[in-house]
């Protein structure tokens, strides 16, 4: 399958919503949860998915789609961490250090076209957009499926580490921190 995999932009706004649904992804979270906590439940699903857009529309492309034709199929959260102010209140996902990092927090991905490699493309374009924005590392927040029988909505630590990432930290077993160093590679060609 051939993906073409695109910054979200207002424009590709309606794309989302048909990926996401009536229900907004994930128990209407519309990516809110790693910036607002727990209090995205509280709110009707309307309301984030109204702040989600007032982010879309007003800012930076908070993350990657990925399209098979013209069906979205595809989704991940790429942005700078200090845009997602709950990691830093989550012990497990505490910061490792000062580093300005990228946060690959969030993936979803449609029902059909799970297990066939629309999360690895997108991990592959978010190293890509990371480092096209001069990110110095790309951080990631995965489960560790030999360790914890839950979904994961943050990806499996296994495809990371296949595209490159190691573990820098891990507070909690099934969930560790990892990251893929970008600076390194710019360095070694310039």
């Amino acid at each position: 399958m051939k993906l073409d995999i695109r910054p979200l932009t207002a424009d590709l706004w309606p794309a989302l919503e048909d990926l996401f649904g009536g229900n907004g992804a994930c128990n209407g979270c519309w990516c809110m949860y790693w910036r607002i906590g727990a209090a995205y439940r509280k709110r009707p699903r309307g309301q984030n998915k109204s702040a989600f857009r007032k982010i879309v529309e007003n800012g930076t492309p908070p993350g990657l789609l990925a399209f098979d034709g013209d069906l979205a199929v595809g989704w991940c959260q790429l942005t700078p961490r200090s845009e997602l102010p709950w990691l830093d209140r989550q012990w497990r996902l505490k910061r490792v250090d000062a580093v300005p990092v990228w946060a690959l927090s969030c993936f979803y991905v449609r029902i059909g076209y799970r297990r066939r490699g629309v999360t690895s493309a997108l991990i592959a374009a978010a190293l890509k957009a990371a480092k096209r924005a001069k990110a110095p590392q790309l951080e990631a927040y995965p489960l560790d499926a030999d360790k914890t029988p839950s979904a994961s909505g943050t990806g499996y630590a296994t495809t990371f580490a296949r595209a490159g990432f190691k573990t820098v930290a891990c507070h909690a077993p099934p969930r560790p921190i990892m990251r893929h160093d970008l600076s390194a590679k710019r360095r070694a060609r310039t």
